[in-house]
């Protein structure tokens, strides 16, 4: 009986030392690499290639002339890859302004437990834009390529703190060659604030915000708020969603966003995205 009770003991001290040893990284803060209209802490998995259609419908205040938004549209085609489990690409083209954007992003920090805590996942994001459409709103101006683009950089914390409840924090910096007017100013400071409520095993609530400092657009301009629902499935996410922004990158709806979500001035949309496995395990 000493002996068993012995091993035991031995046993239980050993198992109980390989899993202080053992760091368990968190999973799934986000359920997928966009939250509504800004990019979440995810990245790809490793050869996994993500096509994402976003879309957004028009001011739902324009009532039944137009059919409460639903006549008018605007579109985003992506393409994200992962070229490693914390390093991702992508590339993209919206109707917006016919707008072509890119961007990359990297996880340089994961969320742990275990022998190694480390309390939140961070993930840098950069990415550019070039404004393809013709200007007409300033006749006389020069639009070469240099005044087409913006530029943008992105610090995102996040840390999920159960299974039902995530929150995440973005500094957000954007320079715009080019502004609209005198009292924009081209480099833009922003502050996003986003939170995931797991509401059922494939059904989840995400609420978006970003706080622009103030003294750096024009009166007419104001911050983008999002809210929104993620439906998960075994190959795919579908976000529905309210915007009082329009546009889906970082130029439209952190520095463009023009309507006042509290007065009704909001915008129906969704995001579709399908993941391919184009390298290791076969796709999901």
């Amino acid at each position: 009986m000493k002996k068993v009770l012995f091993a035991s003991c031995l046993l239980a001290f050993v198992l109980g030392s390989i899993a202080q040893e053992t760091t368990n990284h968190t999973a799934a803060t986000f359920n997928d690499t966009r939250i509504v209209n800004g990019q979440s802490v995810e990245t790809n998995e490793e050869g996994q290639l993500k096509f994402l259609i976003s879309h957004r419908f028009g001011l739902i205040s324009e009532g039944f002339d137009n059919f409460f938004g639903l006549d008018q549209a605007t579109i985003r085609l992506g393409l994200d890859y992962g070229v490693t489990d914390r390093f991702t690409v992508g590339i993209g083209r919206s109707s917006f302004e016919k707008t072509v954007d890119g961007f990359a992003k990297y996880k340089i920090l994961r969320q742990s437990s275990g022998a190694k805590n480390t309390p939140v996942t961070i993930t840098w994001q950069s990415n550019a834009a070039i404004r393809t459409a013709d200007f007409s709103e300033i006749p006389g101006v020069d639009y070469d390529f240099a005044n087409r683009m913006t530029y943008g950089h992105q610090v995102m914390i996040a840390r999920k703190f159960c299974d039902e409840f995530s929150a995440q924090l973005m500094p957000t910096f954007i320079h715009r060659n080019l502004v609209e007017t005198r009292e924009e100013e081209n480099d833009l400071f922003a502050i996003g604030a986003a939170t995931r409520y797991q509401l059922t095993k494939t059904i989840s609530f995400q609420a978006e915000y970003y706080y622009v400092l103030p003294n750096q657009m024009a009166d007419e301009f104001t911050n983008s708020l999002s809210l929104g629902f993620d439906i998960q499935t075994k190959s795919h996410v579908f976000q529905l969603h309210i915007s009082n922004s329009q546009g889906m990158i970082d130029k439209f709806f952190i520095s463009e966003t023009r309507e006042d979500f509290f007065k009704g001035d909001v915008f129906f949309g969704f995001n579709f995205s399908r993941n391919f496995q184009l390298k290791g395990k076969k796709y999901k």
